[in-house]
Formats: structure tokens, sequence, C-alpha cells
């Protein structure tokens, strides 16, 4: 499928940098690389090539992965790794309803709403105004916002209209809000609490348990790459390692 105009995509050439546009079928400039006709775009798809300035660039359109490393940052975000774990453990779908914890920079955000989008929402509760705009921002630029809601509280105290399939929560103090927010997590609903520390784990995992929530478990995701040459495979010296722990659990009638 060709295209169309307003589509947020990337260029790529030889260096594998990036180069993200909204697809515009007039002039269109593009930063570095100089002022094009748009309209070439009407004639390429998902993976194809175009001549820019002498060199080549493959046209893409963007995954989710891709759309939460595009993102302009201020604190620490979820990763994919991470992400799709979350994801995976609360078995959210397309259709689903996320009540989501910590706005942050809008990562986890993008990856929750292209899981329950088209038919699912997400609605977020941000304690601090300034990380709700920027996540605000981040979202409009992916093209989901019509998916999201964003609302400023604080999840200790506040009260909402919403019952949720899925509860995530970004939050220095998870436990100080989870007998306010259960209330908001149909029976059966899944809970994930993602916290930096382990005396933060601890925490909610001990929080979680006096709640009689069932299936109470804590995990960290290690990422490890491999460096992979002519003549030679090993793994890479670098690895992604402690992001964060991830806390589940499912909330009984």
């Amino acid at each position: 499928m060709p295209f169309e105009e307003d589509e947020y995509i990337f260029l790529v050439g030889a260096d594998d940098r990036k180069h993200w546009i909204r697809v515009c079928y007039g002039m269109l400039k593009i930063p570095s690389l100089g002022t094009i006709d748009g309209s070439r775009f009407r004639e390429m798809d998902d993976g194809s090539t175009m001549t820019l300035a002498g060199s080549d660039f493959t046209a893409f359109r963007p995954g989710t992965a891709d759309l939460m490393g595009s993102l302009e940052r201020g604190a620490q975000i979820i990763g994919p790794k991470d992400a799709a774990s979350i994801i995976m453990n609360c078995d959210i779908k397309c259709g689903d309803r996320v009540l989501e914890v910590g706005a942050g920079s809008g990562s986890l955000t993008t990856a929750l709403i292209s899981a329950v989008a088209p038919n699912g929402s997400v609605h977020t509760l941000e304690f601090r105004e300034d990380h709700a705009q920027r996540a605000t921002k981040n979202i409009k630029r992916t093209g989901l916002e019509r998916y999201w809601s964003c609302q400023i509280g604080d999840a200790r105290d506040v009260s909402m209209d919403i019952t949720a399939d899925a509860l995530v929560m970004d939050m220095p103090d998870p436990w100080a809000a989870l007998k306010n927010l259960s209330k908001n997590l149909r029976p059966g609903g899944r809970l994930c609490a993602y916290v930096p520390n382990m005396n933060q784990m601890e925490s909610i995992v001990k929080e979680l348990r006096a709640e009689n929530f069932f299936g109470v478990r804590a995990v960290e995701i290690i990422e490890r790459g491999m460096e992979v040459h002519p003549g030679g495979v090993r793994p890479s010296f670098d690895m992604l390692g402690h992001t964060g722990y991830m806390v589940f659990g499912r909330k009984r009638a």
C-alpha cells in the first residue's frame, strides 16, 4: 500500500541513520537532506528506495519498537524488552482497556496503545504536568493519540470512573496506590508494577500478597547482543543489563 499523506515514516541511508518525516505530497523539507517533491511518495511503498542528494535511502513504515526509539526523552524510558514482557504477562491485546500510572516520555504508553488499537484504549494517570506534556507531544507524533487519554492526579487518592483489563504502574511507591487503584481493575484483571530497585520490588510484592492477588512474581530481563563477523561469532562485551524489576499479579474477585 503506497504511503499516504500525514503518515509517519523514516528514511534510512548507508549509515543506518533514521530520518523521520511526516509524508506530504507537496514540497517536503527533510532536515539534513534538503527539500524534495513529496509527490514521489505517491508511488512508493514500505521498503521502497529513493535517491536524495546523490545517495540512496530506503523508506520504511515504523514498527512499535521504532516509534519507541524515536521519542523525545526525559526520564529513563521503559524499552522494548521490558514493554514486550509487560504486554505478554498482562495479556494486553486488541480491544482491552489499560490503566497506566506514570506517563514518563510515553515509551511504554506507545507500546500499550499499539497493542490495544484499534478497538481498545489506554488511560494514563500522571502526577507531573511536565511529564504529561512531553508524553502528549510524543504520542501525537506517532499518530496513536485517538486511542489514548491522559489525566493529572495522584494515584494514591485519585478517583476515576474506569474499569480496566490491566493496570500498569511505573511509579516509585506502587504499594501506596494499590488499594486505591485496584478498585479500577476488573476481577481477573492483571497488574504489573515496574520498579528500579529491590527494596521497592519487595514492598510491592508484599502488598500484592496482602491484598490476595494471585500468581504474584517478580522478574528481571537481561539482554545481550551477538557480534557476527566473517569468520567468527561471539557475545557482545556490552550488555543491556538491569533496567528495572517487573512484578506481576492477578486480581481475585
